[in-house]
């Protein structure tokens, strides 16, 4: 009985030790949480500095994340300054204060679980001086602010909620008049005329004076000088040539989603234009929630983008946009895209790495912006639907040029002396003038070089 009953233990223990061993091998122990860090945006001040991050892994519950910062620990840690937002999305934006100016600070983001806390990349950067002061003085260029359909010479000529624009190398502007459905040219002195478009929204293709758009939105020139147009209510892609003669690149007419070429590709609302240094032109498509490439041969494919409407990091077809409606492109081939709902602008590498460079979700630095661009020493430009033209430096300085957030009107004068309603274009010159299209103003408004 004795023997009988040692068997029976020992296979109890056998039993035991092999089920133990079995549940061990079915339980994914907990790991670091990966993070992918923005870059740093410097406030005017130089001593608060804006930010964001997206949690790209870990297998655990995170009970903390923000970021950490030193000017003095290289890989700064938890143990130095840091934030602690509030855990709610795999995104979060942090503000760093208390910085000094002139000051080299080494920061990433933090995130812990039960694993321990993981760490992003290390992001330098530097302080300036305070540059609070620094502004533009804004004056209107052309239009006036009642609607209308006129060509001639500063107020004498009228628009109707301009929106996208371009400018040559003569420093001639070409806008998106919107609701007249048409595309004006603007000189330098102010003098405006119609290159295509009669007015009248519909769908023409032929010479400039029969052509028809519908609501365009987004304009890019080419090496040769032809102009491209996002005709948004028409969900195609125009050309215009130098002799104003108008064809459809892309697109067929009927919203949708298709990749393909010419008129066998579709779009929604496409909103946003510009070419890369290959010549090939990028879209954002705005109710796709994409961006989508058309090589010089008229061939569409999609980039970057998963027609969800939301807010994800990643490469390609696996980040997630919201609303793009305005592109630019830096020297070294980066993409950066307004995103309307997600008030961010977002970043992409020529191999279509999607981060974000300034604002986010929760971010107030930027109010839900409209349009981008970038000059040749890699500042950029941006308007927002606040009422606002802003500049991040090339040393990632924010500033606010012109406009107060929140205050409506048609005011011309230096900076927040100045007001707009919805600006909705951005185009500069070679000399430094910003120009504006003042959607809801119906005037174009230039914002004077320093």
């Amino acid at each position: 009985m004795k023997k009988t009953s040692t068997q029976i233990k020992v296979l109890l223990i056998v039993l035991i030790a092999g089920l133990s061993a079995c549940v061990k091998s079915t339980v994914t122990p907990p790991t670091l949480v990966e993070l992918v860090t923005s870059d740093v945006i410097i406030d005017p001040t130089s001593t608060i500095a804006y930010t964001s991050a997206y949690l790209s892994g870990g297998t655990a519950t995170v009970t903390a994340y923000g970021v950490c910062w030193s000017a003095t620990n290289q890989t700064p840690t938890i143990a130095d300054s840091k934030t602690s937002e509030t855990l709610t999305l795999l995104s979060f934006n942090s503000t760093l204060t208390g910085l000094a100016l002139n000051t080299t600070y080494y920061m990433r983001a933090y995130a812990t679980n039960s694993a321990g806390t993981g760490y992003g990349s290390v992001i330098k950067f530097t302080t300036g001086a305070d540059l609070s002061n620094v502004y533009r003085n804004v004056s209107t260029l052309a239009g006036t602010t009642t609607a209308g359909f006129a060509n001639g010479t500063g107020t004498s000529a009228s628009l109707n909620s301009p929106m996208g624009m371009v400018t040559d190398a003569a420093g001639n502007i070409y806008v998106c008049d919107s609701f007249n459905s048409a595309i004006r040219k603007i000189t330098p002195a102010g003098v405006v005329t119609t290159i295509a478009g009669t007015g009248s929204l519909g769908y023409v293709d032929g010479p400039g004076t029969t052509a028809q758009f519908y609501s365009p939105s987004g304009l890019a020139l080419d090496a040769a000088g032809n102009l491209y147009v996002a005709d948004r209510g028409n969900n195609m892609i125009r050309k215009i040539t130098t002799a104003g003669v108008v064809s459809t690149f892309a697109g067929s007419g009927n919203a949708g989603y298709a990749d393909g070429t010419g008129l066998a590709a579709t779009f929604n609302t496409p909103s946003g234009l510009a070419f890369d240094a290959a010549g090939n032109l990028f879209v954002a498509d705005f109710g796709n929630n994409l961006i989508r490439k058309i090589t010089a041969a008229g061939v569409v494919t999609t980039v970057v983008g998963t027609r969800a409407a939301g807010y994800a990091f990643g490469t390609g077809t696996a980040a997630i946009l919201n609303k793009p409606n305005s592109i630019a492109f830096d020297a070294n081939g980066n993409m950066y895209v307004t995103e309307q709902y997600n008030n961010a602008i977002r970043k992409i590498t020529p191999d279509y790495v999607v981060t974000t460079y300034a604002g986010g979700p929760s971010s107030t630095i930027i109010g839900s912006p409209s349009a981008v661009a970038i000059n040749a020493a890699g500042n950029m430009f941006i308007t927002d639907f606040a009422g606002r033209v802003l500049q991040i430096s090339a040393g990632k300085i924010l500033t606010v040029l012109a406009g107060t957030s929140g205050s409506i009107g048609s005011t011309d004068g230096p900076g927040a002396n100045a007001n707009f309603s919805s600006p909705s274009g951005i185009a500069l010159d070679a000399t430094g003038n910003i120009y504006v299209g003042d959607f809801a103003n119906n005037l174009i408004r230039k914002v004077g070089a320093n």
